[in-house]
């Protein structure tokens, strides 16, 4: 059985992607490529909040997708754990608790990662990352 994920993998396979850059925001962080965030840790927001309770989310980490159809498949997906919100209509991202990333193995968060560097890496940059891993 594949290892279920961690938070620690999310920055570990952030930072792996080439060209990518760790910046500090507050005490969060944003992980970019040619100046473009990826994978951001996000601040508490009233957007994502505990119904019962109205607590803020302090775990909501965004991945950026490809396209609106990418985004709704993941969200659509009930057997996934990515969510949006209604500040997010519109935004090629897709949130997800940290304290459910569990439910993804590694490989599945590998592909989520990547996907978010290959939607904002410069052409060139995706290009040749895509060249190089490439089946067959």
């Amino acid at each position: 059985m594949a290892r279920r994920a961690k938070v620690s993998d999310v920055h570990r396979l952030a930072a792996s992607m080439p060209g990518a850059t760790r910046y500090p925001h507050r005490d969060r962080a944003v992980y970019q490529v040619g100046g473009r965030s990826f994978v951001f840790f996000r601040t508490p927001r009233p957007d994502a909040a505990d119904p019962g309770t109205g607590e803020r989310y302090d775990d909501v980490i965004v991945f950026w997708v490809e396209s609106e159809e990418d985004k709704a498949a993941l969200v659509l997906d009930e057997s996934t754990p990515f969510f949006t919100t209604s500040h997010f209509d519109g935004h090629p991202s897709v949130l997800l608790r940290g304290s459910r990333i569990g439910e993804l193995s590694v490989d599945e968060l590998r592909e989520v990662v990547q996907d978010a560097w290959l939607a904002r890496a410069g052409k060139r940059a995706r290009a040749a990352w895509l060249a190089e891993h490439s089946a067959g």
